[in-house]
C-alpha cells in the first residue's frame, strides 16, 4: 500500500508539474505573439497610436488562451466563465474599426494558443501583422477636406438656385443638407457639404457669399467625424 501510494503522489506530482509548465508555456507564448500584434498596431498607427491601448494588446493574447486553458471540454466551467464575464462592463470602446480589428486579431491569437495550436497562431500574427503594416505605409491619395458651410438668407430670397454660380466657381462639391427656420420664420438657415477647390481662398468665397445673402451671418467648419462617417454609409 505504502508504494502504491507513493506512486500515486509520483503521478499526480507529474501531472500538476506538466499543467504548470503548460500553462506558463501558454502564457509566454501568447504574451510573445502578443508583442507581435503590439509592434504591428504601432507600426500601423505610427506616430498617432494610443501607449495604453498597445499595452492591452500585449497581455490579450495570453489571457485568452488562459481562460481557454480553464475552460478546456468542461461545459459547466464553460457557462460559469461566460457568466462571470457578463458582469465585466467596459468603460469605452475603440476609437475606430482599425481598434476593433486589432482587439478580435489578439483574441483570435489567443484562443489558438489556448487550444494548442501554437504554429498556427505564429503563422497567423506574422502574416497578418505584416499585412496591417503595409496596408498602412500604402501611400494613400490625400482625400477632400469636407467642410460644412451654414448660411443665413432673408425669407424673400429664393435659396434653391442663388448661390449655385458661386458654388461651380469656387467648390468641387456643393450639397445642400439641411433647411430651418430661424428668428421667429424670418430668416432660412442653410446648410451645405462643401469642398473647396486648392486654387480658391476661404476669405473670397466668404465675401461673395456675404454680398448675395445681404450680409447676414455664415459659418463655414469642418465636417465633425460622426458626420463623415455618416456620409460615408
Amino acid at each position: 500500500m505504502t508504494i502504491l501510494a507513493q506512486n500515486m503522489i509520483n503521478e499526480m506530482s507529474q501531472v500538476t508539474t506538466l499543467g504548470v509548465k503548460q500553462t506558463l508555456f501558454k502564457l509566454l507564448i501568447g504574451c510573445a505573439l502578443g508583442c507581435l500584434i503590439s509592434l504591428s498596431y504601432r507600426l500601423g498607427e505610427r506616430k498617432n497610436y494610443s501607449k495604453n491601448f498597445a499595452l492591452m494588446v500585449v497581455v490579450l493574447p495570453a489571457l485568452v488562451s488562459f481562460v481557454i486553458l480553464m475552460i478546456g471540454s468542461n461545459v459547466a466551467r464553460a457557462f460559469s466563465l461566460a457568466g462571470i464575464f457578463s458582469l465585466v462592463r467596459f468603460r469605452s470602446i475603440p476609437g475606430d474599426s482599425k481598434d476593433i480589428v486589432t482587439i478580435f486579431f489578439a483574441m483570435v491569437v489567443g484562443l489558438a494558443v489556448g487550444m494548442g495550436f501554437y504554429t498556427e497562431a505564429t503563422i497567423l500574427t506574422v502574416a497578418v501583422g505584416a499585412l496591417i503594416v503595409v496596408l498602412a505605409n500604402i501611400p494613400q491619395k490625400q482625400n477632400e477636406t469636407e467642410q460644412q458651410l451654414r448660411i443665413t438668407i432673408p425669407e424673400n430670397l429664393n435659396f434653391e438656385h442663388a448661390f449655385d454660380d458661386l458654388f461651380e466657381q469656387y467648390t468641387t462639391k456643393a450639397r445642400l443638407d439641411n433647411i430651418k427656420t430661424t428668428n421667429m420664420g424670418t430668416l432660412f438657415e442653410l446648410t451645405y457639404l462643401v469642398v473647396l477647390k486648392k486654387d480658391q481662398t476661404v476669405k473670397a468665397f466668404l465675401d461673395e457669399l456675404r454680398t448675395r445673402n445681404g450680409n447676414l451671418t455664415i459659418i463655414l467648419s469642418c465636417l465633425p467625424q460622426a458626420k463623415k462617417d455618416q456620409t460615408l454609409l
